[in-house]
């Protein structure tokens, strides 16, 4: 893509995204993303009510008067977004890839923690961490995140979520609200997700959500006869006769089988989730994972 180009597709997402971030979300935002805690604001006359916890013994013994201290929630967060730039988010059936949808979606996260004040990083992965932008606040940097959401070229096609989780765990000391969106194709021989052990420390740290962003032709196939398909990761490729309902029910069997073993993975270690389809409205399985929270 020509950096003309780019900027042109950096500026459409950027008015698109900001407005609705703004119109849409930020509320949503707002409320479903805390703050890391209460910071003192002040201290006033005790009322009755009041918790005796928050006495302030040193004004009231030089007042000769009951004193409490008063304590906001701190809003200011570390929002972290950890994208999949993988081969498999190339493919998509319908009208965007799943790294467009990935893109857009980033994109409103970001936007919607910087009008919550909030600062925000990011860290692209494929099997290895390609990428890490240390949070900041500042439409620069939010304009910088955005250009390596959409035009990011990683070194590997592979995928590995655990490393892109350690990194998360061993970089931001401080906990952070983290979004993971990848399609999460990483998974066992017994279509069970690699990255368990990794999510459940992560998870621990952090207030993580995960956003499975998918295309529905990865999960049926449609009656089109003899189909050649290719491995985006490995490169393998082979035929499948997709005019046999045998060869699509195995297929939608094993897609199954991977997105419950995902979805009780998510459950056991209390992961709020959501699924976006590259031909669904994104604004909905967003706004559905915030009234979650």
């Amino acid at each position: 893509m020509s950096s003309t180009d780019l900027l042109k597709k950096v500026r459409k997402i950027e008015i698109k995204t900001r407005k609705l971030s703004r119109q849409i979300f930020a509320g949503e935002y707002h409320s479903a993303f805390k703050g890391r805690g209460m910071a003192f604001s002040e201290v006033r006359e005790y009322q009755y009510g009041d918790d005796v916890r928050n006495m302030d013994w040193n004004v009231t013994a030089r007042l000769n008067a009951p004193y409490v201290k008063v304590f906001e929630e701190e809003r200011e967060m570390t929002v972290m977004l950890l994208v999949d730039v993988s081969g498999s988010g190339r493919f998509g059936s319908v009208s965007k890839t799943k790294r467009d949808l990935t893109a857009e979606v980033g994109a409103v996260l970001s936007f919607s923690a910087s009008a919550n004040n909030d600062k925000v990083g990011a860290l692209f992965f494929s099997d290895k961490v390609e990428k890490f932008i240390p949070p900041k606040k500042g439409r620069s940097h939010l304009l910088m995140i955005l250009r390596e959401l959409i035009d990011f070229e990683p070194q590997s096609r592979k995928t590995d979520i655990s490393e892109a989780l350690r990194f998360l765990t061993n970089a931001i000391k401080k906990r952070c609200t983290a979004f993971l969106l990848s399609d999460l194709m990483d998974f066992n021989e017994d279509r069970k997700p690699k990255f368990e052990d990794a999510l459940k420390i992560a998870a621990g740290r952090h207030d993580l959500s995960v956003i499975n962003i998918y295309d529905k032709r990865e999960r049926e196939l449609p009656d089109i006869g003899m189909l050649r398909v290719s491995d985006a990761e490995t490169g393998g490729e082979m035929w499948i006769d997709t005019s046999s309902r045998r060869v699509r029910e195995e297929y939608a069997k094993w897609s199954e089988d991977v997105n419950i073993a995902v979805r009780q993975t998510l459950r056991k270690y209390k992961v709020d989730s959501a699924d976006i389809s590259t031909d669904s409205d994104y604004v909905k399985g967003l706004i559905t994972l915030f009234k979650s929270r």
